[in-house]
């Protein structure tokens, strides 16, 4: 699972019907309504917040709105709580680590939009700090090991 901390205007098409999908499971998660993928660490920031279905729903919300935006239609009837929600907070070392993983996906399947990822916007629901790589990502030492 994918949710990304990146503004969805950065992703090509297949990433952005990712992003939606698991943005969809994940709220499938926070709502009960799944067995699987309950321990993702992903779900931990929106776990975190005062009302985790809000904010998945705040976050989904921005997805459609970029599939709007693009001519797409992505089902909002599907969002559980469109409505708004406080930001959350995101470093901006994960903002990197991101850009630096989604360049690559660019790269080998849209390379034309590789001139669109060239700075870390974050997705609207997300305030940038200071930081590193958040504490749930699992990063990568080289040898194709994560942590």
């Amino acid at each position: 699972m994918r949710i990304w901390s990146l503004h969805p205007a950065l992703l090509d098409r297949q990433g952005l019907t990712a992003c939606w999908r698991e943005g969809l499971l994940a709220q499938a998660v926070l709502a009960g309504r799944t067995k699987g993928y309950l321990r993702h660490p992903q779900l931990e920031r929106f776990r975190a917040q005062p009302d985790p279905l809000a904010s998945i729903g705040a976050y989904l919300a921005r997805v459609a709105d970029e599939a709007d935006a693009r001519g797409y239609s992505y089902d909002r009837t599907r969002i559980d709580r469109p409505g708004p929600a406080p930001l959350m907070a995101v470093t901006d070392g994960q903002l990197e680590h991101e850009l630096q993983h989604l360049r690559a996906k660019l790269a080998a399947r849209s390379p034309d939009r590789l001139p669109l990822a060239v700075r870390a916007m974050p997705h609207p629901c997300f305030v940038v700090e200071a930081g590193g790589i958040e504490g749930w990502e699992r990063v990568s030492d080289g040898t194709g090991a994560t942590s």
